[in-house]
C-alpha cells in the first residue's frame, strides 16, 4: 500500500451556527511515534481511564402490532453536535446520536418490534469539509426492507425525521447502528454516529452471561488536534488510522471484573484499522458469536483478524487469575495498518475479590454446542449461482471498485443498475478476489447472513464459522461466501467496510426477488421519506 498523502484536517469547532471550516495541518511521517497533535500533557496515557458503556435506550412508548399482533417498541435518537470528555484536559467536538459517543444503546427480545424515529438536528455543515450534514442512517446487520435499511442516498436533512421500522425477527446477535450518507460514511461515523443494538432469544440467554457480564465493547482509533478536537486523514482516500484507541469513548481504559466468566460483544467501529485482539496472558479467548449470532460450536482462539464493521463475542474466563491481576486487550495489527506507540493497547481488566453469584450458571461455565441456524445449514451443493466480482483500485483515479462498478454508476443510472439479481430465496455462492494491491477490504453485504465457504481455496479460519455479514478479504485473498436471498424483495447494498474505500466509490447495488420491468413497492428512495420534523 502506498500512503502519499501528507496532511490532514482538523474540527475548527462546533459553533452555535454550525461549522467552523477546515484547515489543514502538515502530517511528517506514517511512521511517527504518534499522529496526534496534542502537547504531553494533554494526550491520554494507557490505563488512566475507568471503563463505561453506552446507556440502554429506553422505548418511549411500546404497543402491539394490530397486523400480527407483535409487540412493538417506540424509540428517538437524535443527531445533534456535542462535546466528548475523550482527553484529559481538553474537550472533543463529536456528532452523535443523544448527544453521546458511542450513541445510546438499544436492546429487545427477538419477535419484538422497533419503530425508531432518527431527528436531524445536526449543523447545517460538517466541521471537517464542509459537506451538508445529510444522513441515512443502517441499522447493521438487520434483515430490514430497503426503505429502513439505510439506503445511502436516501437521506435525511438538516430539520428532518425518517422512521425506521425493524421486524427483529432474526436470532439473537450484535447488531449497531450507524450513518451511512453517501460518499459521506467515513466522516460521519468518525465524528461519532455509532451505536450498538442487541436482539436476545431464549437459546442466547440460556447459554451465555447476561446483564452486567454481558459487555458490549466498541472499539475504534482516532487522531485529534492541538485543541482537542477530531483530526482527519484519509491517506487519499485510502484510510484513516489514529493513534488512540478507544472503547466506549474513553482511550484505553481498565475495567473491574469479578473472578466469573464473562461475555464481551466486541464491535470493529473503526473506519479503517484492523484489529487482531489478544490477551496478554496468552490466554486463549472462546468466540461464541459472530456477526449474525450464536455459531455452531464455539471455538477458542489465541488471536483473531477483526475487520471493521464485524462483531465477534467472546467469552473470558477470569476465573484463574490473582486478586490484583492485570490482564491486558492487545491488538496484534494485521498487514496494512499504520500504528503508532500505543496502537497495540485496546484496554485493561484489573481482577477483583468481590463475591461471585453462583447461582448464575454461566459464572463458570464455557459451552462448546451452541446453535445452528439456516445460513449454516445450507450447503454448497444447494447453489445455484455462482457469482464473481473483484475488488480494485486504480491508481490514475485513485478510486475504489467491485469490479469496473462504483455508487456514482448506481446514481447516473438513476438507481437501477445492479451488479446482481437473485431470486427471492434463491441460494448462490458469492466470490470476492481482492485485486486492488496492498489494501484489504471488509465487504458487506445487506439484508443477509452468508457462510464463510473457502479462503484462497482452502477452509476459513476457525473464528469466522458462523453467521456472518461481513468477511475481511485481506490482501490478495480470494473468499468464497454462501447466503440465500430474503425475506424481502427489493434493492440492496454491497460495500467495503473501509469507510473511506466506500465513500470513494467502493459501493454498488444488487437487486433480490424484482423482474427489470416490475414496480418496486419498497423503493428505498420513494417508499419511506423523510418528512419535515416539527416536534411531534
Amino acid at each position: 500500500m502506498t500512503i502519499t498523502r501528507r496532511q490532514f484536517l482538523v474540527y475548527g469547532g462546533l459553533g452555535v451556527l454550525g461549522a467552523a471550516a477546515a484547515v489543514t495541518v502538515p502530517l511528517s511521517t506514517v511512521d511517527a511515534k504518534s499522529a496526534s497533535r496534542l502537547s504531553d500533557r494533554d494526550m491520554p496515557r494507557p490505563y488512566r481511564t475507568a471503563f463505561a458503556q453506552a446507556p440502554v435506550l429506553r422505548p418511549e412508548s411500546t404497543g402491539i402490532d394490530p397486523v400480527d399482533g407483535a409487540p412493538v417498541h417506540h424509540y428517538t435518537v437524535t443527531q445533534m453536535a456535542s462535546s466528548a470528555a475523550i482527553l484529559p484536559r481538553l474537550m472533543t467536538p463529536i456528532l452523535a446520536y443523544n448527544g453521546i459517543f458511542p450513541g445510546p444503546t438499544i436492546s429487545l427480545e427477538r419477535g419484538t418490534k422497533a419503530v425508531l424515529r432518527v431527528r436531524n438536528q445536526l449543523p447545517a455543515r460538517h466541521p471537517i469539509d464542509g459537506h451538508v450534514l445529510s444522513t441515512s442512517t443502517h441499522l447493521h446487520g438487520s434483515a430490514s426492507l430497503p426503505q429502513f435499511d439505510g439506503y445511502a442516498s436516501d437521506v435525511t436533512y438538516q430539520g428532518f425525521k425518517k422512521y425506521y421500522r425493524y421486524d427483529n425477527a432474526q436470532p439473537a446477535r450484535t447488531l449497531w447502528y450507524h450513518d451511512h450518507g453517501v460518499h459521506r460514511t467515513s466522516l460521519n461515523v468518525y465524528a461519532g454516529l455509532a451505536a450498538q443494538y442487541h436482539v436476545h432469544d431464549p437459546a442466547e440467554r440460556q447459554l451465555l452471561p447476561q446483564g452486567e457480564f454481558d459487555v458490549a465493547l466498541t472499539v475504534n482509533d482516532a487522531m485529534f488536534a492541538a485543541n482537542g478536537a477530531l483530526a482527519y486523514d484519509d491517506h487519499d482516500h485510502s484510510g484513516l488510522w489514529g493513534d488512540v484507541m478507544l472503547v466506549n469513548g474513553r482511550p484505553w481504559p481498565v475495567m473491574q471484573v469479578q473472578k466469573r466468566v464473562y461475555r464481551f460483544r466486541i464491535l470493529n467501529a473503526s473506519i479503517s484499522r484492523s484489529l487482531r485482539p489478544a490477551l496478554s496472558t496468552g490466554d486463549p479467548m472462546t468466540v461464541v458469536a459472530t456477526d449474525g449470532g450464536l455459531m455452531p460450536v464455539a471455538r477458542q482462539v489465541a488471536s483473531y483478524r477483526h475487520g471493521g464493521a464485524e462483531r465477534y463475542e467472546v467469552l473470558i474466563d477470569f476465573r484463574k487469575y490473582a486478586t490484583g491481576q492485570r490482564v491486558e486487550l492487545r491488538n496484534l495489527s494485521n498487514r496494512n495498518n499504520v500504528d503508532y506507540d500505543h496502537t497495540n493497547k485496546i484496554m485493561a481488566f484489573d481482577v477483583i475479590d468481590a463475591p461471585v453469584d453462583s447461582s448464575d450458571p454461566t459464572w463458570n461455565t464455557i459451552p462448546t454446542t451452541l446453535a445452528s441456524s439456516d445460513v449454516m445449514a445450507l450447503t454448497a451443493s444447494q447453489s445455484r449461482k455462482t457469482r464473481r466480482f473483484r475488488l480494485k483500485h486504480s491508481d490514475s483515479t485513485n478510486v475504489f471498485t467491485i469490479g469496473s462498478d462504483s455508487w456514482q454508476d448506481v446514481v447516473a443510472s438513476g438507481f437501477r443498475k445492479v451488479v446482481a439479481n437473485p431470486a427471492l430465496d434463491a441460494t448462490e455462492i458469492w466470490e470476492f478476489e481482492n485485486s486492488s494491491g496492498g489494501w484489504f477490504h471488509p465487504m458487506h453485504i445487506h439484508l443477509v447472513d452468508f457462510q464463510v465457504l473457502s479462503r484462497n481455496g482452502r477452509a476459513p479460519f476457525a473464528y469466522e464459522l458462523g453467521p456472518k455479514d461481513t468477511v475481511y478479504v485481506g490482501e490478495s485473498e480470494t473468499v468464497r461466501l454462501l447466503m440465500r436471498f430474503g425475506p424481502h424483495r427489493g434493492k440492496y447494498m454491497m460495500h467495503c467496510h473501509n469507510l473511506p474505500h466506500e465513500d470513494h466509490d467502493m459501493m454498488v447495488q444488487f437487486s433480490v426477488g424484482l423482474a427489470d420491468d416490475a414496480v418496486d413497492a419498497n423503493d428505498p428512495m420513494t417508499a419511506a421519506p423523510a418528512v419535515w420534523d416539527d416536534g411531534s
